[in-house]
């Protein structure tokens, strides 16, 4: 049941909504097999060396898990009793530690946190009638990350192989009010299909994440080399050799950009915290960052490229100052980023009619639990018109 050394099994990507196409194509590029798309998830096969590159490569996944089994359930004893009678002391020792998730929509229960605690209990009373001591609990680091998703009857369990989320790059130490995911950035970025060659502008960049994972995929840095923990770095199947190969491989894709990365906000605090951000990203000498307001944001003379906004919504400003901010946002696209392909992601509808482009382009995307449109709004040089024929 336990047995990851063979040569393939099936994993499942865990994204956010909308994110799945984008996340498809990152799998292919890994090389994974047998991929199918489901609603935030992409299920794939491979070996270990997939599972390793997945955690390591992959910007717009945020789980790989392994399926172990499935069984249907009607109680919260059935659960139990299922959970016990599984042979963990095969993927985790006594003196480990354990961390359980539920992922739950069922009629028949109501409470994913209970569930989760008969799930610990099942197997820590397992590791006591069979050892006299159990795991402990840490929800920080575990050694082994059990997911269960739970629909109706149905139990899916998983092993977690990245233990934390994959958006937990780890150069953010800081951040900024309201942060951007870095798997959504990531995914918008993809999504735009920016090219990684022409500039890329942030011009409200906050603490940053849009430039740097900008900056990250122009250099085709992954973004697993600035983690150390990974949950299956601690299973009995861990294969040191074969994780030391997809670190090398991930460290061989590495380029030097060939594109200006620029990053501008008006409150110099988040100026200083991006800066410190690129940093630990190792992307520093590539991206400049100025203390300026949207307003005093020009791009470099002669160029083309992408400028990506994530605004204010509007949740802490009257409904008049949004909109006003919206038109101005809009008229400065228009008159100095001719020429750019200009993506504006917002939850607020209302305030988009105020930017006053016809957009190209509207994608649904998440950000954080909000459901927003993603715009793109193409800036031609002149008139988009052909000249009359006279």
């Amino acid at each position: 049941m336990f047995n990851f050394k063979s040569t393939t099994f099936k994993m499942v990507a865990t994204t956010q909504q909308y994110l799945e196409p984008v996340l498809s194509k990152e799998l292919e590029s890994i090389g994974a097999k047998d991929i199918e798309t489901y609603n935030r998830a992409v299920s794939f096969s491979g070996d270990l060396s997939v599972m390793y590159s997945a955690n390591i490569q992959l910007r717009t996944a945020l789980k790989i898990l392994v399926p172990i089994t499935s069984f249907h359930i009607r109680s919260e004893h059935d659960l139990y009793k299922k959970i016990k009678e599984m042979a963990w002391e095969e993927v985790l020792d006594v003196d480990g530690t354990l961390a359980i998730s539920v992922v739950l929509n069922s009629k028949l229960f109501n409470h994913s946190q209970f569930l989760a605690q008969k799930t610990k209990d099942a197997i820590v009373d397992r590791f006591r009638e069979k050892f006299g001591r159990r795991p402990s609990v840490d929800l920080t680091e575990p050694h082994l990350s059990v997911m269960l998703h739970i629909v109706n009857d149905e139990v899916k369990v998983s092993l977690d192989s990245s233990g934390i989320s994959l958006h937990r790059r780890g150069y953010k130490k800081e951040q900024t009010i309201a942060p951007i995911n870095e798997v959504t950035a990531a995914g918008m970025i993809l999504l735009s299909g920016w090219d990684g060659k022409s500039t890329f502008i942030d011009p409200m960049c906050g603490s940053g994440t849009l430039v740097i994972e900008a900056a990250l995929i122009a250099s085709q840095i992954s973004p697993g080399l600035f983690r150390s923990y990974f949950g299956c770095k601690h299973w009995p199947s861990f294969n040191k050799e074969s994780w030391q190969q997809a670190i090398e491989k991930a460290k061989q894709l590495v380029i030097e950009p060939a594109c200006k990365l620029i990053g501008s906000d008006k409150t110099f605090k988040a100026i200083e915290i991006a800066r410190q951000n690129a940093v630990r990203a190792g992307v520093d000498e590539f991206v400049v960052f100025s203390n300026k307001r949207f307003e005093e944001v020009k791009p470099p003379a002669s160029s083309e490229g992408t400028v990506m906004i994530n605004p204010p919504y509007g949740e802490r400003l009257p409904i008049e100052e949004i909109s006003i901010f919206y038109k101005q946002m809009g008229d400065k696209l228009k008159q100095d980023f001719q020429g750019y392909a200009a993506w504006i992601i917002s939850s607020n509808a209302e305030a988009m009619k105020r930017v006053g482009l016809a957009a190209s382009t509207k994608l649904n995307l998440f950000n954080g639990p909000l459901l927003c449109k993603f715009h793109k709004f193409e800036l031609y040089k002149g008139s988009k018109r052909a000249p009359k024929q006279v």
